[in-house]
């Protein structure tokens, strides 16, 4: 199955001129690199133009008719084997890393200060008891990815099993993190893997399958992954590959567009198993205004959790409601668009200008003093509006929404099926709301200023655990074995 050569039309991007040279592009094909030049792309965000190898969709693809590489490989050894990866991934030692993180730095608009800084934890994510929390807490028994285990059921024998599945996984380019904590989860399932990279993280996932490699090239979980790049609804490519002959399911990261699209691939044998685009917020109590010097802290906190990879995070607050009036609500306000000119781990303190619809929109309200105020500008430094209610604009960019309400309640009401995580100042406080929130649909709730998590290690992820999703459950139930009656 040979894929046609194609090329994209490249994007206007007046922000960036692209480098005239392609960036190289390598394929992971079940843990063997590929590498090549004979197709053209552009990059999504920065117009940058990379070049790949052509598409072979039968490396792509794992046999029904033959286990996968790492279906009988024991748990332990997998777990042993991805925490020796964690050390050879740290960003000093490793060449393939550092390569990666200057090809990423012409894909992605994060910057190399924010993506130095995701590199550098990415080991993080493998150590053995982040691992083994994941693990744990996903399957309930690490015993049922390695067999068949026993059970009584109203008297009845059975064995159930967390059975190895075959998935393909669309990843997003937001975050560098997304490809490591894919990695890792998907190598303690056992099954095989297909890894779609993202135009704006072109390098990640590959560069860690490549180190993977150069552990140990014959190591079952080294083959069992392979990653590629292709245009996002290139029907050439996914038309064939997204059939449940191949694969058992669709694990999709993205916008609302990405999972659509991926959507109609889905039916009978084929599942998606979606991380859907999500909305977060804060509720901030009145204990904030007990002095200047809380207020300021807190401020920086609700930054903290609006500059979530510059706001271009599903966990990136962007609606803040605060219990108060309309002047205590201008003085959070008014420190917070000072505390997001500041740098934070994964933000920018000088990020992204506001876009020009954004900046239209808000060059209106201004006018409609005093029911809207305006704090900070439009240059990438922070802009907060102060509203009775939501604006009807997405709040991208450094931009928040302040909203003063009469309690956390109040509040609370906000909250949708699309509000991923909520960030409660003060954190106690969390207990007058939590039942609220979670029957609106949120998924998390954390103390202000701690919405960025490494988001493994045992804790749900957009409401369900990741492992305990991807696996296929099987029930075996022809009566007891001869060694149970023995």
């Amino acid at each position: 199955m040979e894929h046609p050569e194609t090329k994209e039309r490249q994007r206007e991007n007046p922000a960036q001129e692209p480098n005239l040279a392609p960036l190289p592009v390598s394929h992971v094909y079940r843990g063997r690199t590929v590498t090549g030049s004979a197709i053209n792309h552009v990059s999504r965000d920065l117009g940058q133009g990379f070049c790949t190898p052509r598409i072979e969709l039968d490396d792509l693809v794992w046999p029904r008719a033959q286990s996968g590489p790492a279906f009988d490989t024991p748990i332990a050894k997998i777990i042993d084997f991805l925490v020796e990866l964690g050390p050879r991934l740290h960003l000093d030692v490793n060449p393939l890393m550092q390569t990666a993180l200057e090809s990423m730095i012409k894909v992605s608009p994060l910057g190399r200060r924010i993506l130095e800084n995701c590199y550098r934890d990415i080991p993080n994510l493998f150590a053995r008891g982040v691992i083994e929390d994941e693990l744990r807490v996903s399957l309930g028994d690490a015993r049922l990815v390695d067999g068949w285990v026993a059970r009584t059921l109203r008297g009845r024998p059975s064995r159930l099993r967390a059975f190895a599945p075959r998935l393909v996984h669309v990843l997003a380019g937001n975050s560098p993190m997304v490809a490591a904590m894919t990695v890792m989860r998907a190598a303690l399932t056992k099954g095989v893997h297909l890894l779609k990279l993202p135009s704006n993280d072109l390098f990640t996932a590959t560069a860690i399958l490549r180190t993977m490699a150069d552990i140990d090239p014959d190591h079952p979980v080294t083959q069992s992954f392979s990653a590629a790049y292709w245009r996002g609804g290139d029907e050439n490519v996914e038309s064939i590959l997204y059939r449940p002959q191949y694969f058992d399911k669709i694990v999709v990261w993205g916008g609302d567009s990405a999972v659509r699209h991926v959507m109609r691939y889905a039916g009978p044998g084929l599942e998606l198993v979606a991380f859907d685009p999500k909305v977060s917020i804060s509720l901030i109590g009145r204990e904030a205004f007990a002095s200047d010097e809380v207020l300021r802290d807190v401020a920086r906190a609700g930054a903290a959790d609006v500059l979530s990879f510059n706001q271009d995070a599903c966990n990136a607050s962007r609606y803040q409601f605060i219990e108060g009036d309309e002047d205590d609500a201008d003085r959070y306000a008014e420190q917070l668009a000072l505390a997001l000119g500041q740098d934070f781990r994964y933000g920018d303190g000088q990020g992204p200008q506001v876009p020009s619809d954004i900046r239209e929109a808000v060059d209106v309200l201004r006018e409609m003093e005093p029911l809207y105020r305006v704090f900070g500008g439009y240059d990438g430094t922070g802009l907060v509006i102060r509203s009775e209610e939501m604006v009807d604009f997405h709040p991208i960019c450094k931009t928040v929404n302040v909203v003063p309400v009469t309690s956390l309640r109040d509040g609370a009401r906000y909250a949708t099926v699309a509000t991923q995580t909520v960030g409660i100042y003060p954190p106690h406080r969390v207990t007058e709301v939590r039942d609220a929130l979670a029957c609106a649909g949120v998924q998390r709730m954390v103390a202000l200023g701690e919405s960025i998590s490494d988001g493994v290690g045992g804790y749900p992820h957009d409401g369900m655990f990741p492992i305990h999703r991807f696996m296929k459950w099987v029930s075996e139930e022809s009566g007891p074995n001869p060694e149970e009656t023995q």
